[in-house]
C-alpha cells in the first residue's frame, strides 16, 4: 500500500475511534505470535489417525467432520483444544494496543482468552459471548463485549469445529448471525489475522452486499504482502501474488479494503501510530497554584477557564487531576463548552482524576499519587503546564514538586509538552529544561517553542489561548 493510501486510512480509522464506531475482527493470525495453533496444527495428529497429511489438505473443515465420523464422536477434537490452547502466552503487542484504545466491540474466531486477557489487564470489564443464550444478558458497568462466534476454549463442547456445524451454523447461532450483521452496518470493522476463508462470515459479508450494495460501511483488513522468498520457484510465486491481487479486488465487493504489509510487525507499526494520533485528540492539563504571579486570581482562573473550553469546543478532550487553584477552572470552562453547544459537544470530552488526598489504605500516598498520575496521563498525547506552585510545609510558596513529576512522565510515555512559561513558576522552569533539548523533549516537533515564545507579558488572554490552540491543531494534523 502506498504511503498516500496508507496516510488516509489512518486519519479515517482515528475519526471512527473518536466517533466510538470501531469494532475489530480477530482471526487465528493474530494468536499466532503467542504460541497458538492454527488449524493445520490443530489437526495435524487428527489426520494422521485417519491416515492423511494435513500438509495436503486444504478443507480441514471436511477434515474435523472426517474425524467425527470415523471415531462417532468428538472427544479427541475437544481434548485437542484444550492441549493447544490453555496454555499460550500472554497477550501480543497487538493484543495490548487494541485493548488500549477506545474500541467496545470485538469479534473473533479464536477459541483462546487473549483478548480477554488484554482488556481485563487494562481494567476494563469484559462481557464474553460464546453462546447464544448469552446475547440476552448483559453484564453490569461492561465497557468492551467479545462476541466468540465459534466458541471458548473452556467450553470445548460448544466449539464450532465440523463440517456439519459449519452448514447448521445459520440456524443454531441465527442471533450471533444477526448480532454480526447488525455490527457491520453501523462500525467500522478491522480484520487482523484473519484469512477471509470462515464460511459463517462469508455468509454475512454476501448477504450485507446485497442488501446494501455501494451504500455498505466501509471496512479494512490487514494482509501480508506475498513475497518471493529465497529458493521459492518463480511460478508459484507468480500464481500466489497473482491469487492474492484477486482476492483483494473481490473483498471490495464487500467495501473490505486491504492494508498490505510487508512485515508482520508492520500491523504492530500502524496500529501504534493510530494510537499515538488518537491520544494527541486528548489534553492533559497539569497546574497547581496558591499564587499566579503577575496574574491576578481573576484573571488567571478566566484564563485557564477559557483554554479548557476552547480546547472542548475545538472538539478535543480535556484530562485534568483536578490541581489546587486550576482544577475548579479547567472543569468549568470544559463544562461552559458542553452546555453550549451539546449537539457539537459532550461531557464524555471531560475527563476528571481528583487526586486523594490522604492515606486511608495499606499504600503510601506518595505510591497512589504516583500511579494515578501514570495511569491519568495514559490516555493522553499533549500536556499543558500552567503555573506550578504551592505552600510548603512552612507556608512558602515554593515550585510545585507535583507538576515535575508530570513532566517527567509526560516524557516517559510520549506526550508531547507545551509549558506556558508566560504563567511562572514549575511551568517556566520546564519551559526552560525543554529549551535546552528541544530535539529530545518535543519529538521533533520542535516549531513548538517558536509558537511559545511569541507569547510575552504583554499577550492577552486570547492571543495566548489561540497559539495553544493553533499548536494542538498542527499536532493533529
Amino acid at each position: 500500500m502506498e504511503k498516500r493510501e496508507l496516510e488516509a486510512f489512518i486519519k479515517s480509522f482515528v475519526k471512527d475511534l473518536s466517533e466510538n464506531n470501531v469494532a475489530i475482527f480477530a482471526g487465528a493470525g493474530m494468536s499466532r505470535e503467542a504460541g497458538c495453533a492454527n488449524w493445520p496444527e490443530l489437526l495435524r495428529e487428527i489426520a494422521d489417525e485417519l491416515g492423511l497429511s494435513v500438509d495436503k489438505e486444504y478443507d480441514l473443515i471436511s477434515l474435523a467432520q472426517y474425524h467425527v465420523n470415523e471415531k462417532k464422536n468428538r472427544h479427541r477434537i475437544k481434548t485437542k483444544i484444550l492441549e493447544e490452547f490453555a496454555d499460550v502466552d500472554s497477550p501480543t503487542k497487538n493484543h495490548k494496543i487494541l485493548a488500549r484504545l477506545p474500541i467496545t466491540t470485538y469479534w473473533t474466531t479464536n477459541y483462546d482468552t487473549l483478548i480477554e486477557d488484554a482488556l481485563s489487564a487494562e481494567y476494563r470489564i469484559v462481557d464474553m459471548k460464546h453462546e447464544v443464550k448469552q446475547l440476552t444478558h448483559t453484564r453490569p458497568k461492561r465497557d468492551a463485549v467479545v462476541y466468540k462466534m465459534h466458541g471458548d476454549v473452556n467450553h470445548p463442547d460448544d466449539a464450532i469445529l465440523t463440517k456439519q456445524q459449519y452448514e447448521e451454523y445459520y440456524k443454531t447461532h441465527e442471533s450471533f448471525i444477526a448480532t454480526l450483521s447488525g455490527d457491520l452496518i453501523t462500525k467500522t470493522f478491522l480484520f487482523i489475522g484473519f484469512s477471509f476463508t470462515d464460511p459463517n462470515l462469508a455468509y454475512v459479508l454476501s448477504r450485507m452486499n446485497i442488501q446494501f450494495g455501494e451504500g455498505s460501511r466501509q471496512h479494512y483488513c490487514f494482509l501480508k504482502k506475498e513475497i518471493k522468498e529465497a529458493g521459492d520457484d518463480i511460478e508459484i510465486f507468480k500464481y500466489k501474488k497473482r491469487k492474492q491481487e484477486l482476492m483483494i479486488n473481490d473483498l471490495r465487493r464487500y467495501k473490505v479494503e486491504t492494508i498490505l504489509v510487508d512485515e508482520y510487525s508492520d500491523i504492530t507499526d500502524i496500529l501504534l501510530e493510530i494510537e499515538r494520533r488518537y491520544k494527541k485528540k486528548t489534553i492533559f492539563i497539569s497546574g497547581s497554584a496558591e499564587e499566579y504571579g503577575h496574574w491576578s486570581r481573576e484573571e488567571a482562573q478566566n484564563f485557564i477557564h477559557l483554554l479548557s473550553k476552547s480546547i472542548v469546543t475545538t472538539g478535543y478532550r480535556v484530562v485534568s487531576g483536578f490541581g489546587w487553584g486550576v482544577g475548579s477552572a479547567v472543569i468549568n470552562g470544559a463544562l461552559d463548552a458542553v452546555y453550549e453547544n451539546l449537539k457539537k459537544s459532550s461531557e464524555d470530552q471531560l475527563v476528571i482524576k481528583p487526586f486523594p488526598q490522604f492515606r486511608t489504605g495499606d499504600k503510601e500516598l506518595s505510591i497512589l499519587w504516583e500511579e494515578y498520575r501514570q495511569r491519568m496521563m495514559s490516555l493522553c498525547g499533549i500536556a499543558i503546564f500552567v503555573f506550578g506552585n504551592k505552600k510548603n510545609e512552612s507556608d512558602k510558596i515554593v515550585d510545585a514538586n507535583g507538576m515535575k513529576r508530570e513532566f517527567e512522565i509526560a516524557v516517559e510515555q510520549g506526550l508531547v509538552p507545551i509549558p506556558l512559561p508566560v504563567t511562572g513558576y514549575m511551568s517556566r522552569l520546564i519551559f526552560d529544561v525543554i529549551l535546552s533539548e528541544p530535539e529530545k523533549f518535543l519529538l521533533g516537533e520542535t516549531w513548538i517553542l517558536k509558537e511559545l515564545e511569541k507569547i510575552g507579558l504583554t499577550s492577552s488572554i486570547e492571543e495566548i489561548i489561540t497559539i495553544v490552540i493553533n499548536i494542538i491543531k498542527r499536532l493533529n494534523r
